[in-house]
């Protein structure tokens, strides 16, 4: 199949528990706490060309602990933290819904509630990514889910945040790594097209 190259390939990339530390929310403090490995891993990627474009589930807002005001400061945050170090975000894409929250306007069910794409393929729609040729990156399955819904393929973040391992054919991802930086390299080392996905991760289970 010919390359889109009106399109551009992204790294779809979780919020928290991937880029920053998974903290509780205290009042209106807004906390942004960059992991280790994620600017130089953000950087390579960057660099190889991949628009970077954050997805974030925020049920928080539908379970009434912070606003959306809040959601856009944490979002301001990230971006300038990032800025700073000349990583730009491409996009932020967040669900502020939660089908059991306690806010009614957001307490439904949803398309853009990973592990459904919605968010992804808005994204894709709104900044031109060429979905076959990009990856999505998360600490959880629900986030592969959501990538593999979308034909992205997808890389796992081995940080233990993943606790239930409630696997099917959508769940698997392409690879799995120990950070940011791991997964950059796997990704702009990983062969061009999406075909390979099942071998590359047979291979994977064999090493």
């Amino acid at each position: 199949m010919p390359v889109n190259t009106d399109k551009r390939p992204a790294v779809f990339l979780d919020k928290d528990g991937t880029l920053i530390e998974n903290v509780p929310v205290v009042g209106d403090t807004v906390t942004v706490h960059v992991l280790p490995g994620v600017v130089d891993g953000l950087r390579l990627l960057h660099q190889a060309g991949y628009l970077l474009v954050v997805v974030t589930n925020q049920g928080g807002v539908a379970q009434g602990l912070f606003t959306e005001e809040y959601v856009k400061h944490m979002e301001q945050g990230l971006r300038l933290a990032l800025s700073a170090r000349q990583i730009p975000l491409a996009g932020f894409y967040y669900c502020p819904h939660h089908p059991e929250g306690i806010v009614p306007s957001y307490a439904v069910q949803c398309l853009c509630r990973k592990p459904k794409p919605g968010l992804l393929l808005r994204a894709a729609s709104d900044l031109g990514i060429d979905l076959d040729r990009s990856w999505m990156i998360g600490d959880i399955l629900h986030d592969v889910e959501a990538g593999r819904w979308a034909g992205c393929r997808t890389v796992l973040l081995d940080h233990g945040n993943e606790t239930e391992w409630e696997m099917n054919e959508t769940r698997w991802p392409d690879y799995l790594a120990d950070g940011m930086v791991h997964a950059a390299a796997l990704i702009v080392n990983a062969p061009s097209s999406a075909s390979s996905r099942l071998s590359t991760s047979q291979e994977a289970d064999d090493d």
